[in-house]
């Protein structure tokens, strides 16, 4: 399969002429409908980088659309969030227009500046999360945020004042707001899908720390559990807090102290044996780590089973 031609749009205005939308009504910041885009271009795949903060709601979609190397599925209405510089592949080679509906907001960075919301808009984790985390809508969801697009779409195309600017930042503030909680829902709906993820990274842990890779590589990463569980750090760590109260590193952390438990009660190993087979350099780290997390040193933990 040939490589998605990449395609770099650092403006709002280069995203406008892409897509042959016309020209918007503020070089920062756009709300599209997406009735109103009326091409896939050259009916080929493409890859664009965006250097703005895109929110979308989308329905009724009839191409494949990839975040990283994951497919969009958009059999129901979803909206998903992505951050400047990240990379949406959009395969249009079975269709040369869209026929889906929906919303899209533009942002740029430079739209934020100065405001409570440059700052507070990177602490949001789900414009890191992956495609396949994106959130799906109630219907009332959905309409509250239909009518909060509407509303953003009837200041923007009001024309610019002095007001203008702290009327839409409010607006999208209340946006991402809403957005925050029903990522939380989500989150608790879908209770037998997120104790399938811990029960997959629960296994991960075990074969990692029970095989070579652990003497070889050292201890995990979270950037390594999360591209082995197939989802985004940020999503795994809000995840394991909302399940185990704990963090990606402290849930590690603590499968580690079970195995190393299980060796200092069923094996003649040594400590500093034990440690090195856990990936630790210095034995001194991995005692320092086991006491913090258990209240006894190895020695004493081993010789209370004596």
């Amino acid at each position: 399969m040939p490589t998605p031609e990449l395609v770099h749009l650092d403006t709002i205005t280069a995203y406008h002429r892409f897509m042959e939308l016309s020209e918007p009504e503020n070089p920062l910041i756009s709300v599209v409908k997406f009735e109103d885009i009326q091409r896939m271009p050259d009916g080929c795949s493409r890859s664009i980088v965006h250097n703005f903060y895109t929110i979308a709601l989308k329905k009724n979609v009839n191409s494949k659309l990839k975040y990283g190397y994951q497919a969009f599925d958009f059999d129901e209405g979803v909206m998903h969030m992505m951050s400047p510089m990240q990379v949406l592949t959009i395969d249009a080679t079975a269709t040369e227009t869209y026929t889906h509906t929906g919303w899209l907001l533009l942002i740029h960075p430079d739209f934020l500046y100065g405001t409570s919301l440059s700052k507070k808009i990177k602490q949001y984790e789900y414009f890191n999360y992956n495609v396949q985390e994106a959130l799906h809508l109630s219907e009332k969801e959905e309409s509250m945020v239909v009518a909060m697009m509407q509303n953003i779409a009837l200041e923007y195309h009001s024309g610019i004042d002095v007001y203008s600017q702290d009327i839409i930042i409010a607006q999208v503030e209340l946006l991402l707001t809403y957005t925050e909680r029903f990522y939380q829902r989500q989150f608790i709906t879908r209770k037998i899908a997120n104790h399938k993820i811990l029960h997959q990274l629960d296994v991960l842990l075990t074969t990692y720390f029970n095989g070579d890779d652990i003497r070889n590589k050292g201890i995990p990463t979270v950037q390594f559990i999360a591209e082995n569980l197939n989802i985004s750090p940020n999503y795994l760590s809000r995840l394991l807090t909302l399940l185990t109260g704990q963090s990606t590193k402290q849930f590690i952390h603590d499968k580690l102290i079970d195995i190393a438990k299980e060796k200092l009660s069923t094996t003649d190993l040594s400590v500093n044996e034990i440690a090195y087979t856990l990936g630790f350099e210095h034995p001194q780290s991995f005692s320092k780590l086991f006491k913090s997390k258990s209240g006894v040193s190895p020695v004493a933990f081993r010789q209370s089973f004596n």
